[in-house]
């Protein structure tokens, strides 16, 4: 903990409590509901797997390169509530965050993505309960992704519990931008910053650009590739005809 800034501790002491009693209560309430997060995660990563499995099972290109999970650490989450104006709480949390679960999915192209959520969402468990299109909308700074908030019933020995999980879709190029911006992100006001803020919104642009561009090409070859087969498909109906006369 001595690394933490004193209001870190702070908010980590509201968490689970100063009295050893109340701390134990507390960890073990913090922990049944991180399983529940976690296997909430399991659930929904499971299904996107069979999804990729059986496309590619039907011989189409696999719509996700990589899946990536996570749960928020305890003091990202309290962090979050006490900025919403939230009791810092095990119960709070349940009751008012909604990406303490995360699965991050990564496509190869745009398409992919939609057909992805769209899959998901048609799932008769799963429920959605909130999408942001930050493709069609993006961030000011460039961010780019597509957010979906879904329910999953987890099952456990003896009860059923519907939990939430963030779901984030993106590109390759989106994902490997959002992480640099990250590395890089500049929070003060300086001219310096600005540029640098200026020039992350350009490279963002830039590789939306080249998303676009290469989605293109996809539909271009997968055009081509339809005529090749429709053209071969009606050689072999001739041969077949002549062969019978």
């Amino acid at each position: 903990m001595s690394s933490l800034s004193t209001e870190q501790n702070e908010l980590l002491h509201d968490f689970f409590a100063d009295d050893a009693s109340q701390f134990l209560d507390r960890m073990a309430q913090f922990n049944e509901l991180m399983m529940k997060y976690n296997s909430a995660i399991r659930e929904v990563q499971t299904k996107l797997q069979i999804l990729n499995d059986e496309l590619s099972l039907r011989g189409r290109a696999n719509p996700i390169d990589s899946i990536r999970t996570r749960v928020k650490k305890p003091l990202s989450i309290a962090e979050k509530l006490r900025r919403r104006g939230k009791e810092v709480s095990v119960e709070a949390i349940f009751e008012n965050l909604n990406d303490v679960a995360g699965i991050r999915v990564i496509c190869p192209f745009i398409d992919d993505i939609y057909a992805v959520a769209d899959m998901l969402a048609r799932q008769d468990d799963i429920t959605v309960l909130a999408v942001k299109d930050y493709i069609k909308n993006p961030k000011p700074n460039g961010y780019r992704s597509y957010h979906m908030i879904v329910e999953v019933p987890v099952f456990f020995s003896n009860y059923k519990q519907p939990m939430r999980v963030e779901v984030q879709i993106r590109t390759v190029a989106m994902d490997f931008w959002a992480s640099l911006e990250h590395q890089m992100r500049y929070k003060n006001n300086s001219e310096a910053s600005r540029s640098i803020c200026d020039d992350l919104k350009k490279c963002a642009d830039t590789i939306a650009r080249t998303d676009e561009e290469m989605q293109r090409l996809r539909h271009q070859i997968d055009q081509h590739t339809r005529s090749q087969e429709d053209l071969a498909a009606a050689v072999q109906t001739s041969e077949s005809s002549a062969g019978k006369r």
